[in-house]
């Protein structure tokens, strides 16, 4: 069987020419209505794809700035929280010195106090010794007189002779 004897491979010069025309009119149809529609959509979505990418762009920019400005705050609140602490040691350390100066002082004061109860009960402790040394004396210059003297002027003989004793190995040991 000859290959040309094939109705599907013969060349018909009528059914090529109806071919041809149904091919242009399908093709005119679907250029007229069905690829301007299809265009469009395509640019449509295309156009929507653009501007997402541009808003994704524009919130990721917003993003990294709003980020910077919550690390600017997070450091600005670091430094004012060491600063604070700073405020706080150097308040707590001034207390401290404060605190100690009063204590020193309170300390100072009471132990000034103290020295003066010490020389005032010294100088009354003298002052008795001197009274008591005055009556033994006294008395002994009675026994050794053998008589009692006159108490007043006694008193003022005995007084004289004790202002001119030293008291000061006494007021040393004390």
């Amino acid at each position: 069987m000859p290959l040309a004897s094939n109705p599907l491979i013969q060349v018909t010069p009528g059914l090529m020419i109806w071919t041809i025309v149904a091919f242009l009119i399908t093709l005119f149809v679907l250029k007229r209505y069905a690829f301007g529609p299809i265009q469009k959509m395509l640019d449509d979505r295309r156009e929507h794809t653009r501007r997402s990418i541009e808003e994704a762009d524009n919130a990721r920019d917003e993003a990294r700035k709003l980020l910077e400005e919550h690390r600017a705050l997070i450091g600005q609140a670091r430094s004012d929280a060491e600063g604070i602490v700073a405020e706080a040691r150097k308040t707590r350390e001034s207390m401290e010195q404060r605190m100690r100066e009063e204590t020193e002082a309170e300390r100072q004061r009471r132990l000034e106090d103290t020295r003066k109860e010490i020389a005032a009960e010294t100088a009354r402790a003298l002052q008795q010794i001197r009274a008591e040394v005055a009556d033994l004396t006294l008395e002994a210059a009675s026994r050794v007189v053998g008589r009692t003297l006159d108490a007043k002027r006694d008193q003022e003989l005995i007084e004289e002779a004790i202002a001119g004793l030293d008291f000061s190995r006494l007021e040393e040991s004390a």
